[in-house]
């Protein structure tokens, strides 16, 4: 009975170990999960990982991509992680976040961190539905009415605004102040607007120039005619002259 224990209790631990190493080699070099605080943590922190990995634990609650070189996040990026708490994906190379990159986290995300990237514009539906404070300072960001509509959508970290700088403006004076300094003073979207209308404007009053000009010249034309045929009347003899003037006057009326 002893030796029955004994090996059941041995065979067990290798069953154990096997689990847990076929577990460690299916996550990429420099991944590892822990617990942190109570919450189930991946941390893949300087991995070298070029996109969001795959076989994150789905009860994942803490996740760390950050310091990698991750350059997109794509569509449905997490949405195998319904636990996330926070996300950090600051210091990486990230220049495109597709609509949709975190469907499926606003229920539970609470953190989510994009600064140090190379983000220059992101569409305000990206954060739709999101109830997570966002980090998204110290990017190249192009100061716009899309960068706007961004900035009032989304909530903000506390203390992060400040790092949120125009490296590029549709108003060059803008270039390097802090984008919240800029909009108080400035409403990108109602510039935009006037834009638009003008560009708008100077579009119909070149269809209304092109249909004048058309019926001027067909008036001139159709005058030039009937100058013409007047004069072709006159050199005919007076009886034909006075028919064929009865019979234009007729087709006139």
């Amino acid at each position: 009975l002893l030796r029955s224990v004994t090996m059941w209790l041995l065979l067990q631990s290798l069953l154990l170990l096997a689990s847990c190493l076929r577990s460690a080699a299916a996550f990429p070099k420099g991944c590892y999960p822990s617990e942190e605080e109570g919450l189930k943590t991946f941390r893949c922190s300087n991995a070298q990982l070029t996109e969001v990995p795959r076989d994150i634990p789905n009860d994942t609650n803490k996740l760390y991509l950050d310091s990698n070189r991750i350059p997109f996040l794509p569509r449905d990026a997490f949405r195998d992680l319904p636990l996330l708490l926070e996300l950090d994906l600051s210091h990486n190379a990230i220049v495109s976040v597709e609509s949709g990159a975190f469907r499926g986290l606003a229920e539970h995300l609470h953190s989510l961190d994009l600064s140090s990237n190379r983000l220059v514009s992101v569409s305000k539906d990206t954060f739709s539905n999101l109830k997570a404070k966002v980090n998204l300072s110290n990017n190249p960001w192009l100061c716009d009415c899309q960068l706007q509509e961004l900035i009032r959508t989304v909530d903000l970290a506390a203390g992060s605004s400040g790092g949120i700088v125009c490296d590029s403006s549709t108003q060059e004076e803008h270039v390097g102040k802090a984008f919240l300094q800029v909009i108080a003073d400035t409403d990108f979207c109602n510039v935009y607007k006037k834009t638009t209308d003008i560009a708008m404007l100077v579009t119909m009053f070149g269809w209304f120039a092109m249909v004048i000009s058309y019926l001027v010249y067909y008036v001139r034309q159709n005058q030039e005619d009937a100058r013409r045929h007047l004069e072709y009347l006159k050199s005919l003899p007076s009886k034909q002259r006075r028919s064929e003037e009865s019979s234009t006057i007729s087709t006139v009326v």
